[in-house]
Parts: C-alpha cells; sequence; structure tokens
C-alpha cells in the first residue's frame, strides 16, 4: 500500500525549488546550455523527496557547454555529438532531439517503478520524423487490367492479295479519246470516235476476271487479242467508190497499277493496226492511253501528273483536206498534265497546267503529189481551276475555269491566216455518287474563243459534259458520255468547229461468262461561218464469251455513216470480226 505525503510536503518542495532555482539560473545566463546527446539508458530513482535529485551526474540532466562534465559512463550518458542518440548495449532504443530547449526542466527522481524522466518520455512519445521530398504522382499500383476496343469501331485492315484482280475502274470511264483524252488537242477523228465508241473496260464477274501478273510493287493487265473479219468500206469514201476488204485486226492492251501504301502510278495503254490485205491503201493504226502519278504530300495535298497519247488517222473525204488521197495521213497528239490539290475540310481545290501538242502528217494525194500540213501543227498551254463542295457523300457541286492559248508552229497558214487564238472556258456541274445506282459528272458552261487575225470571227459555244453510269440490276449497266467544244479547221474562212458527241451503251450478263453489249454513237460538227455540216451515226452490238480468267471469245459489229454537206465527204461502212481474247 502507497504512502500518502505528509502534511509539510509542500514546504519541504517549495525549498527544493528554490534552491535548484538558484543554482541553474546563473548559468543560464552565463553560458549557453546544450542538451546531451546522450545514450538513453534506464533512470535511475532516487529517494522520493524532491530534494535529493539534485546531483550533477543525474541522468536525463542536462549539461552546461564547458562545464567539463562529460557524464557518467555507469549510467550511459554521453558528450554533446551530432544531435543523434543510437542503440545502447542494453537494448534501449534513442531517438534524435527535436530541437534545443529554451529552458531547461530539472530532472526529478522519482523511486516509483513506473515513473520516468519527463524529457525522456516526450521524446519517446515525440511524432517521427518528417519526411523530405517532393511528392510523387506516380501511382503507387501499376494497371493490371487495360479495357477492350468495341470492335465496331476498329478498322478491318487487309493485306493485298497477290494475282487479285485490279480494282474496278473509276465510276466516270474516259469518252471518246479523240475528245476526252485530250479536251484541248483541238482536232478531231470523227471515224476513230465512232469506230472505237465501246473499247472501255467490261464489268467482268469476279469468277472470271483476269489475275494479272505481280512484277515488284505493281500489277500488269496485259491484252492480246487477234480479228479476222470483213469491211464492206475500209476507205471510208462515198458508196461508188466503196471497195471492201478481209479485214485483219491485231490489238494489244496493257492495264497497270501499283501496289504502294501512300501514292499511286496507273495506266491504260491501248493500239492496234487494221489490215486490209485486199486494200492495203485503207490499213491504218490506231492507239490512245493515258498514265496517272498520284504524289500524297500530306494528308490534304496531293500532286497529280498525267501523260496522255492519241495516235489515229485522216479519212481521206475529209472537209479539212478536200482533196483525193491515196493514203491515210496520221495524226497524233500528246500532252501532259501538272496539278495540285488542296482539301479543306470539305472543300477542295486544284490549279492544273496543261501542255497538249497536235501533228499532222504529210498526205499523198491520187496524182501522188505531196500535201504538206505541217501548218496545222500547233501547241495548246492551258491553266485549270476547280473548287469543289461536297455537300454530302452523295453529291459534290463545283465550278470549273480553264484558260487557255494555242499557238501553231508557222504563222500563217497555206491560205495567208493566222489561226493562233485565246480561249476561256466557264462550267459548272456537279459529281454524284449514288451507292450502286448512278456514279459519275455532269457540267456545263461556256466557251469563248478569241483570233488573232482579224478575218476570223470570235466563237462562242454551250458547253456540255457527262460521263453517267447506272447499275440498272447487278447483270445490267448503261454508260452514257457526252462532251462539246471548238476544235480547229483549215478550211478557208473558218474560225473552228463546232462539235458534240453523245454515246450510250447498254451491257447485260446473260450468264457468268458471257456477255452482250449494245451502244450508239451520234456526233455532229458545224463548221463556222461556211456552209459545212457533218452528222456521224454508229451503232455497235458485241458479244463476249469467256472460257476462263485468260482465255475469251469476242465477237462485234459496228455500222458507221456520216452524212455531210461537203462534196465528197459522206460515206457509211459495215464491219464484223470475231477473234480471241488473251489476258494472261
Amino acid at each position: 500500500m502507497r504512502a500518502g505525503p505528509t502534511a509539510g510536503w509542500h514546504r519541504t518542495g517549495l525549498r527544493s525549488l528554490i534552491l535548484t532555482a538558484a543554482v541553474a539560473l546563473p548559468g543560464v545566463q552565463a553560458q549557453a546550455q546544450s542538451r546531451p546527446a546522450t545514450q538513453l539508458a534506464t533512470p535511475t530513482f532516487g529517494s522520493t523527496n524532491p530534494s535529493s535529485a539534485t546531483g550533477a551526474g543525474t541522468t536525463g540532466g542536462p549539461t552546461l557547454r564547458g562545464s567539463g562534465a562529460s557524464g557518467d559512463a555507469s549510467t550511459g550518458a554521453a558528450s554533446p555529438s551530432d544531435g543523434a542518440f543510437s542503440q545502447t548495449d542494453d537494448g534501449s532504443a534513442g531517438t534524435a532531439a527535436r530541437r534545443r530547449s529554451p529552458s531547461p526542466v530539472p530532472p526529478v527522481a522519482s523511486s516509483a517503478g513506473n515513473n520516468r524522466n519527463p524529457t525522456d518520455l516526450l521524446r519517446l512519445r515525440a511524432i517521427p520524423p518528417r519526411r523530405f521530398g517532393v511528392a510523387t504522382t506516380r501511382p503507387v499500383r501499376s494497371i493490371v487490367r487495360t479495357p477492350s476496343p468495341d470492335l465496331r469501331l476498329t478498322p478491318v485492315i487487309r493485306n493485298a492479295v497477290v494475282g487479285a484482280p485490279l480494282p474496278t475502274p473509276s465510276p466516270a470511264p474516259p469518252l471518246a479519246p479523240s475528245l476526252t483524252l485530250l479536251p484541248l488537242a483541238g482536232i478531231s477523228t470523227p471515224g476513230a470516235f465512232l469506230g472505237s465508241a465501246l473499247r472501255r473496260p467490261l464489268v467482268v464477274d469476279e469468277a472470271y476476271a483476269p489475275l494479272g501478273i505481280k512484277l515488284g510493287t505493281f500489277t500488269f493487265l496485259p491484252v492480246f487479242q487477234q480479228s479476222v473479219g470483213y469491211d464492206t468500206n475500209p476507205d471510208q469514201v462515198t458508196p461508188n467508190r466503196a471497195k471492201g476488204s478481209l479485214a485483219l485486226r491485231t490489238e494489244g492492251e496493257l492495264a497497270f497499277r501499283s501496289d504502294w501504301s501512300s501514292h499511286e502510278l496507273a495506266g491504260e495503254l491501248r493500239g492496234g493496226y487494221l489490215d486490209f490485205p485486199d486494200n492495203q491503201a485503207a490499213s491504218r493504226p490506231n492507239g490512245a492511253g493515258t498514265v496517272r502519278l498520284r504524289l500524297d504530300a500530306n494528308r490534304s495535298t496531293t500532286v497529280d501528273v498525267e501523260t496522255r497519247f492519241l495516235v489515229d488517222t485522216q479519212r481521206p473525204g475529209s472537209p479539212d483536206i478536200n482533196a483525193t488521197l491515196s493514203n491515210r495521213p496520221i495524226v497524233a497528239s500528246y500532252g501532259t498534265t501538272i496539278g495540285v490539290t488542296e482539301t479543306f475540310n470539305r472543300l477542295q481545290v486544284s490549279l492544273r497546267g496543261l501542255i497538249d501538242r497536235s501533228e499532222f502528217e504529210s498526205a499523198t494525194l491520187s496524182n501522188g503529189a505531196i500535201l504538206n500540213q505541217s501548218d496545222r501543227n500547233l501547241n495548246q498551254y492551258g491553266l485549270r481551276l476547280r473548287a469543289s463542295y461536297e455537300i454530302s457523300p452523295v453529291i459534290s457541286p463545283f465550278v470549273d475555269v480553264l484558260a487557255d492559248t494555242r499557238v501553231y508552229d508557222l504563222r500563217t497558214d497555206s491560205n495567208g491566216i493566222r489561226r493562233n487564238s485565246d480561249g476561256i472556258t466557264v462550267t459548272g456541274g456537279a459529281r454524284v455518287a449514288l451507292t450502286r445506282f448512278i456514279n459519275g459528272e455532269v457540267s456545263a458552261g461556256l466557251q469563248h474563243r478569241t483570233y488573232v487575225d482579224p478575218g476570223l470571227k470570235d466563237l462562242t459555244a454551250p458547253i456540255i459534259n457527262a460521263a453517267l453510269i447506272w447499275t440498272a440490276s447487278p447483270l445490267t449497266t448503261v454508260r452514257l458520255n457526252a462532251a462539246t467544244g471548238i476544235i480547229e479547221t483549215a478550211v478557208p474562212g473558218s474560225s473552228g468547229v463546232l462539235t458534240k458527241a453523245v454515246t450510250l451503251e447498254v451491257q447485260h450478263d446473260l450468264l457468268r461468262n458471257l456477255s452482250i453489249t449494245l451502244g450508239g454513237g451520234y456526233l455532229a460538227s458545224d463548221y463556222d461561218r461556211v456552209n459545212i455540216t457533218e452528222r456521224g451515226f454508229s451503232a455497235t452490238a458485241r458479244l463476249d464469251y469467256r472460257f476462263n480468267r485468260w482465255l475469251s471469245l469476242r465477237g462485234s459489229y459496228i455500222y458507221q455513216q456520216i452524212d455531210s454537206s461537203s462534196a465528197g465527204s459522206s460515206f457509211s461502212a459495215n464491219t464484223w470480226l470475231l477473234g480471241l481474247r488473251v489476258t494472261p
């Protein structure tokens, strides 16, 4: 049982406190006090009387700087150091001093087993040292699960298959070569237009589509065709002078396309020779082709380069020659286009520069004389600006402005006329893409030409161009093409020829490997300021039977007729051809 305090305990404690303060205060004023960095040991408990805890070596008491007291080694006290307490041999834990005490608290010794030095007790209960440094934002736990993306939002990417058929041609196929491949060349060959109006690629069932030849990063589709038949008027002259002949047609085609990831190089080339063994003077070559290069500068900018050519012959009864010929002079035209297209969201702007050249071969007259046509050779330079806006994926209206100049090699022609001219063409239209029903482009506008020679009247003509494909059913396809323009002429007194051309064809698949094509064409040519008009008609029937992917049988019939107000220029002809077509 613990004894309680005596009646006079407060007087004895008061004297002890006064005595302790008298001893400690002079030392505080005389010199600085430092807290000993000693090892924390078990305190030594003395008498229950507070006045007995006044010794200088008492454990836990403050040590005066410079007092020479280094502590009692028996109690674990040590000299002042760097302020850190270390672990003692008896297992007592030490901790660093938080800060210097401005006023020392004298230790109070007690003999009770559960009483400790107040200073040591505060140190043991002090908060742990603060961690220094900047808080980190790195997650303490790594993400172990990632959400799976929605498959509906993931694009389907398929690698190119080697040997697969080339993609379907553009919805807007080329028009007649003489009017579309070289719309600015300034020449017209009605015979080539009426005879080759249906040479565009057919839509072939995938089971019979040619695979092509894979060479590097290109896929080539070569075609070779040999036909035999009969032509009632190979010279394309008046009926009273017509002389029929056996017809041998040799034709080759090459289509190619690159398999690059960004840019593209593609082309379609065609050439042939029509031989008439019974009338060699009527034998003639023809050909046409385009090569296109697209460079993707970035997501919104593309650079387009196109080269084109056309080879054909003049018919002996042409009003531009107005003489009886013994051969068919070759007409060659070729050119290139370089342009840049920039896309601003739905707005697309393109600027293109065009250069075309036309050359005419000298003609041989029936009497053996040579008719020089070098005065008809010319160059044409043009600049075209087009702006289109995509209202929706179905329709994109556009405005097209073309400025061009035609410069002849010779200052004057054989009649002393300067035929150099400048032209401006403004058209507006739209490109439509009604999914599988109607695709293509249609436009209308005006064309105006001003001639250098004061004797030639300026010309203004309406312009209508169209290239539409209507997919009536999965087995039936209808194509409509139309083109108008002002072309050059050598007729004295005439500024130019207003030309209109329209073709319509229907293709129907009777079987997967059997197709029939029916078509017709109309051509109108009006010579300005002279009483010369020409109207041309053509009808074509073609049957294609495909044995397999690389071999097919083609039979065709072509009827051509031109009615001209110029004497000796009208003709009509019937041509039958049957041949084998090889597509390796």
